[in-house]
């Protein structure tokens, strides 16, 4: 993509101060978003999605801070905001996000539409009556049956699907440039997820938003994104166009998750599973961060943490099965029967 990006993280480090000992969460991560595109961005859980783009917005617990790196937004690097009042000009406003439990992002003592004008009051400026009816309009928007009746409701009158609208609703109020959705369809099931991901599409298309997904479910990933970032231990280990990701993927742990597909499953026989534990990020990680968990290890990834090496112009792997100096290793026979099943 020649184009300038919309977002650019470069070598984003984040840490934790828990019990007196640190915890370095996000290590040297860089990514590029750029403007009407939908990045999805995966991994098992604590691999450091959340952490990575809740640093977008200014939204990390009061124990973790960014300390080093750069997110030029705007011609702002925005990673050196320190006060609530600076984070207040992007946050909503600018970026804004879709947080995975719906019943714990809306608050249960407040009616469903004032939650959304006060969302509309505080990015638009707009008051009163006026942000009352627009309240109403984007219930409506996001496909909640009579929405001036349910505008009078609480959150517990709304099932899990309904709240994750409204959920949607204040989060695309303020008419952001970028969506971040962590894990937005975890909690509902099949169907309810398929509507919210066509939900969150169609708002995408009208609004020109750009939309970062954060999750592990890598049918979801299929199905919505144009480019896709694998995360592991606090890194980005792999990124490129979805097609790529799933057709074509290098890194180990990529061909791991990918391995574990259920579509890949073969009657009467156990999926794969990813042996071993991630690395303890209280300590720091030598080497390539999968490599104790890679039956197909290198001696090099124990010892020298690998570069990112191009597989395409746009599509990347930080791993030293790469390097024209590494034996030839072959991917696995899943990746390859994924590729002959997508391509059917």
């Amino acid at each position: 993509m020649a184009k300038e990006p919309l977002l650019s993280a470069r070598d984003i480090e984040i840490e934790f101060s828990l019990r007196g000992k640190i915890l370095k969460a996000i290590r040297k991560c860089s990514l590029d978003l750029y403007e009407g595109e939908t990045l999805a961005i995966v991994g098992e859980s604590g691999s450091g999605k959340s952490v990575f783009t809740k640093s977008f917005l200014g939204m990390l617990d009061a124990n973790g801070s960014i300390t080093g790196g750069s997110i030029v937004y705007d011609g702002v690097d925005i990673s050196k905001y320190k006060t609530e009042k600076e984070w207040l000009t992007i946050r909503g406003k600018k970026i804004s996000m879709v947080m995975q439990d719906p019943m714990t992002s809306l608050n249960p003592l407040k009616k469903i539409g004032k939650q959304i004008q006060e969302s509309i009051e505080l990015c638009q400026g707009i008051k009163g009556e006026e942000a009352k009816k627009l309240s109403i309009e984007m219930l409506k928007k996001v496909g909640i049956p009579d929405p001036e009746r349910r505008a009078n409701q609480y959150p517990h009158e709304f099932s899990g699907g309904m709240r994750q609208r409204v959920v949607i609703a204040i989060a695309v109020a303020c008419r952001p440039q970028i969506l971040i959705c962590d894990e937005p369809t975890t909690a509902l099931d099949v169907t309810i997820q398929a509507q919210i991901l066509d939900l969150i599409r169609a708002l995408q298309r009208e609004l020109n938003m750009t939309v970062i997904y954060i999750t592990h479910d890598l049918g979801v990933v299929a199905n919505v994104a144009d480019r896709v970032a694998v995360m592991y231990a606090g890194q980005i280990v792999e990124y490129g166009l979805v097609n790529e990701i799933f057709y074509d993927a290098w890194h180990p742990y990529t061909w791991a998750l990918l391995s574990s597909l259920p579509q890949l499953g073969v009657k009467g026989e156990d999926l794969p599973t990813i042996d071993g534990t991630p690395p303890n990020l209280f300590y720091e990680v030598k080497g390539d961060a999968f490599a104790p968990r890679n039956q197909q290890a290198l001696a090099i990834d124990f010892e020298e943490e690998p570069p990112f090496f191009d597989v395409t112009s746009t599509h990347k792997a930080k791993t030293w099965y790469l390097d024209p100096r590494a034996p030839k290793i072959e991917q696995p026979k899943s990746i390859k029967m994924l590729r002959e099943k997508m391509r059917k």
